[in-house]
C-alpha cells in the first residue's frame, strides 16, 4: 500500500446522494449514487467514482523551514443551494472552497472564432449567426472558488460549517477561527487557549464543531477529556465556556496511560441537537447539553484492549485518533477498531455488535456477521478472534453515516467499503 493511497476523511453529503473521500496525497474523491435501476434490482444506490481532483499539494514554509504535508484533514459539504455542490476541504494549514459542477452542453457556432478556437480574419467574416448550444458527454467540472490560507499557526484538526450556511470554523490544537465563505483575507478568533508561556501548556483542542440548529453555539473537545460548549453571543472571544462536560476520574483506576486515553478523538452532536457523542481510545460516550456532571451513556469499543496498553504505547496505536458517527434518527452510534472492525451501538436495545469491513463481507448479496473478540486466556467459541491475533495496522479511524438511510462508510486504510441494508438485524 502507497502511503498517499491512505484514507484520511470520509464524508457524505447532506442528502446523501454524494460520498466525499479524502487521502494522503491530497486528492479527493467524489462517489455519486446511482439511481433505481428496474432491470438490475441489486445495483439501487450503488456508489460509483463521480469526480477525482487533486485538491493539496505539498508545500513548504521557509520561515519556519517546515514541509507542509498534503493530507486532506476534513472534507465538509455546504447544504446545495443551486444546481452545483461545494465543499470544504483542509490540510494542516489551508483550506480550500470547491464548486462540484456539470457540463452537458458546449457553444458552437462562433462568429469569431473557428471549430478549433482560433480567431478568424475579421475579413473573412461575411455573415453574422447566433451561436447555439450542442450536446455533449456529461463532463463534471471541479473549480477552486476560496483559498483561506494563513490563519493557523499549529495544525488544522476540524472543520465545521454553520447552521447560517455563510460562516465556518477551523480548529487548530489552540486556536479555533471563524470565517465568512465569501471572505477570505480575514478571520475572527474565537478561541485561544495559548497559554503566554508554552511551558504551562495541558492540553489541547483535539476537535470542534457547531450545533447543527443553534449557530451561536459550537463545543470543542481537549486532550484533557474535557468537551466546552460556548455561546457566541456571550462575548467576541469565547474562552469562557458556557458548559463544561467532564467526568470525573475514578482513582482506583488511574494508571500512566490514563491520561492518554482520555483525550477525546473526536465529538459530533447528534441531528436533534440535544445529544453529544465523544469517542476516546476505548470508549464512545453520549452525553446530554442539559447534564454536564457525567455522560449520560457510556459504550466500552474494545475493552479488551485495556490490558495491552503497554505495548499500544510502544507500537504508537495508543495515539490513533478514532472518529464516530450517529445514524439517522440518533438511535445507533458506530466507531471503529482495530483488525477492521467496527462497532455499532443502539441506544433503545443497549445492543452492541462488532463487524468487519472485508472484501467478502461487500460482496452483493453477502451478510454482515458479527464477529467476536474474546480477551486473552478467555473461553473462546467457534470463530472467536483471540487479542493477541489482532493486527493492529488494520485500523478503522474514518467512519461516515448517510443521513437518512441505512447506508454506511468504512475507510479501511486504502480501501472503501460502503455497506447498505446489510447491517446486522440484531441492531435493527
Amino acid at each position: 500500500i502507497h502511503p498517499t493511497d491512505i484514507i484520511s476523511t470520509v464524508e457524505f453529503n447532506h442528502t446523501g446522494e454524494l460520498l466525499a473521500t479524502g487521502d494522503k496525497g491530497g486528492r479527493v474523491v467524489i462517489f455519486q449514487r446511482e439511481p433505481e435501476s428496474k432491470t438490475e434490482p441489486f445495483s439501487q444506490g450503488e456508489y460509483n467514482v463521480y469526480s477525482t481532483f487533486q485538491s493539496h499539494e505539498p508545500e513548504f514554509d521557509y520561515l519556519k523551514s517546515l514541509e507542509i504535508e498534503e493530507k486532506i484533514n476534513k472534507i465538509r459539504w455546504l447544504p446545495q443551494q443551486n444546481a452545483a455542490h461545494f465543499l470544504l476541504s483542509t490540510n494542516d494549514k489551508t483550506i480550500k472552497l470547491w464548486k462540484v459542477s456539470e457540463r452537458d452542453k458546449r457553444p458552437e457556432g462562433y462568429n469569431l472564432k473557428d471549430e478549433e478556437g482560433r480567431i478568424k480574419d475579421i475579413s473573412t467574416v461575411t455573415s453574422l449567426q447566433v451561436p447555439v448550444l450542442k450536446p455533449m458527454d456529461l463532463m463534471v467540472e471541479v473549480t477552486p472558488r476560496r483559498v483561506f490560507a494563513n490563519a493557523h499557526t499549529y495544525h488544522i484538526n476540524s472543520i465545521s460549517v454553520n447552521s447560517d450556511y455563510e460562516t465556518y470554523m477551523s480548529a487548530d490544537d489552540l486556536r479555533i477561527n471563524l470565517w465568512h465563505l465569501d471572505i477570505t483575507d480575514r478571520s475572527f478568533n474565537i478561541v485561544d487557549i495559548k497559554p503566554a508561556n508554552m511551558e504551562d501548556l495541558t492540553e489541547v483542542i483535539t476537535a470542534a464543531e457547531f450545533h447543527p440548529h443553534h449557530c451561536n453555539l459550537f463545543v470543542y473537545s481537549s486532550s484533557k477529556g474535557t468537551l466546552r460548549l460556548c455561546d457566541m453571543r456571550e462575548a467576541a472571544l469565547c474562552d469562557k465556556h458556557s458548559k463544561l462536560f467532564e467526568e470525573p476520574e475514578d482513582p482506583s483506576a488511574r494508571s500512566f496511560f490514563s491520561e492518554i486515553i482520555s483525550s477525546v478523538s473526536d465529538v459530533k452532536f447528534s441531528h436533534s441537537g440535544r445529544y453529544l457523542l465523544t469517542r476516546d481510545y476505548l470508549t464512545a460516550k453520549v452525553w446530554d447539553l442539559n447534564m454536564e456532571s457525567k455522560p449520560l451513556e457510556t459504550y466500552q469499543v474494545h475493552d479488551y484492549l485495556r490490558s495491552k496498553l503497554c505495548s499500544l504505547y510502544e507500537n504508537d496505536c495508543i495515539f490513533d485518533k478514532f472518529e464516530c458517527a450517529w445514524n439517522g434518527s440518533d438511535s445507533v452510534i458506530m466507531t471503529g477498531a482495530y483488525n477492521n472492525f467496527f462497532r455499532m451501538f443502539d441506544r433503545n436495545t443497549k445492543r452492541d455488535v462488532t463487524l468487519e469491513a472485508s472484501r467478502e463481507s461487500s460482496k452483493p448479496r453477502a451478510v454482515l456477521k458479527p464477529r467476536r473478540v474474546c480477551a486473552a486466556g478467555g473461553k473462546r467459541r467457534k470463530d472467536d478472534i483471540s487479542v493477541d491475533s489482532l493486527d493492529f495496522t488494520k485500523k478503522i479511524l474514518h467512519t461516515a453515516w448517510h443521513p437518512n438511510e441505512n447506508i454506511i462508510a468504512i475507510a479501511a486504510t486504502n480501501n472503501l467499503y460502503i455497506f447498505q441494508d446489510k447491517l446486522n438485524s440484531e441492531m435493527h
